[in-house]
């Protein structure tokens, strides 16, 4: 099939992934490889490489590791390989996402100790200061960078500061942030951050990956709690082996993801993605508020990632409606996932523009029949 031929997409994807991806993105996966074929495994070191480069570390001190499945698959590989049977983990909450980190430990058994902000607040850097110092068993704290329950950005700068004066190990869920939003990984103490294929680098779903401090992932051997989620293993597997999954991996994905990270450096890295995404989130708030939809959380406290508004208070209004008439008008956007507010979510990544969030800003003044 030539590239001009694949058909075009009924509608843009306004969600923090899987998102709308580009045609070149797309016919990456139009050709076969072999799991064990030395270009195949070419392609899986150069992705290593080059996601070290795009986080800015030393790379004598981190290393990377891909592993197969959605991003909770890689979450779930860091908290059931890192931390030991006489570890304790720290979960700082303020959305769903931090919420399924504590699920993914109880399910595991792993002690765990949640500190919930609730879903509109982040969390005091004072009481995360009492809590380690109240708790010498906690060896591991995790965070969420993006909260894409509702867009709330974290303060992981903040927070790496007090965790690295207790010496404790700081995993971050960088799911929806990295590539998208500048992060110093070394600076702020980050010894786990996860990330996904499908989100800011602009891949397909069917893969995540862990940026890892090399020094924190050796004292790891032995520790998982699963054979396939085996952090070490992966990464030992892939180090002997010149790129070598475990078991098979999701080839396609993976040479969509080598494209999407090329198409990133065109555009002038994640400096030049998070302008656009910024400009893009700016653009959909100031045509929302000036619609009458009022964000769920204050402007300081907004990622550049996804929104949540609030939805109207009229009783006409029902989301499956107003979601059904974007839809037609070639534009998908999220329910809300707060338990507590009647919301929903656009989201401003993936490949998207200004005047894309134009003319939904459009459809949705169209789009209002309850008015």
């Amino acid at each position: 099939m030539n590239l001009d031929e694949l058909p075009e997409n009924p509608y843009l994807l306004l969600t923090p992934g899987p998102l709308s991806t580009s045609k070149n993105v797309k016919s990456a996966m139009l050709r076969d490889w072999c799991t064990w074929d030395v270009d195949y495994n070419m392609i899986v070191q150069e992705i290593r490489t080059q996601l070290l480069l795009l986080a800015e570390v030393d790379q004598q001190k981190y290393t990377t590791v891909l592993m197969q499945g959605s991003g909770t698959f890689s979450v779930e590989s860091v908290i059931g390989s890192v931390i030991p049977q006489n570890g304790k983990l720290l979960v700082l909450a303020n959305g769903a996402y931090g919420q399924r980190i504590a699920t993914i430990a109880r399910y595991l058994k792993i002690p765990l100790e949640v500190y919930d902000a609730g879903d509109i607040q982040r969390h005091e850097t004072a009481e995360i200061d009492k809590i380690l110092s109240k708790d010498s068993e906690i060896s591991h704290v995790a965070v969420v960078h993006c909260e894409t329950t509702t867009g709330m950005l974290n303060s992981i700068e903040d927070i790496g500061t007090v965790i690295k004066k207790h010496n404790r190990t700081y995993i971050v869920d960088a799911m929806s942030s990295f590539g998208g939003i500048p992060i110093e990984i070394e600076k702020t103490g980050i010894d786990y951050l996860i990330s996904s294929a499908n989100k800011c680098i602009q891949g397909v779903p069917g893969f995540g990956f862990i940026v890892a401090k090399k020094e924190e992932l050796i004292k790891c051997d032995g520790y998982a709690r699963s054979l396939s989620l085996d952090l070490y293993d992966q990464w030992k597997t892939m180090e002997e082996h010149n790129g070598k999954w475990r078991f098979t991996s999701p080839t396609h994905i993976v040479r969509a993801f080598w494209q999407a990270l090329i198409e990133l450096e065109d555009e002038g890295g994640v400096p030049a993605r998070f302008l656009r995404y910024s400009i893009n989130q700016r653009t959909l708030v100031n045509g929302m508020k000036k619609l009458g939809f009022q964000p769920l959380l204050p402007d300081k406290l907004h990622s550049p990632i996804i929104t949540t508004f609030i939805s109207p208070s009229e009783d006409a209004f029902m989301f499956t409606t107003f979601y059904n008439k974007l839809k037609t008008k070639g534009f998908v956007i999220y329910p809300g996932k707060v338990t507590d507010y009647n919301c929903f979510r656009i989201g401003n990544i993936g490949e998207v523009e200004k005047t894309d969030i134009e003319n939904l800003l459009q459809a949705i003044e169209d789009s209002m029949y309850w008015k």
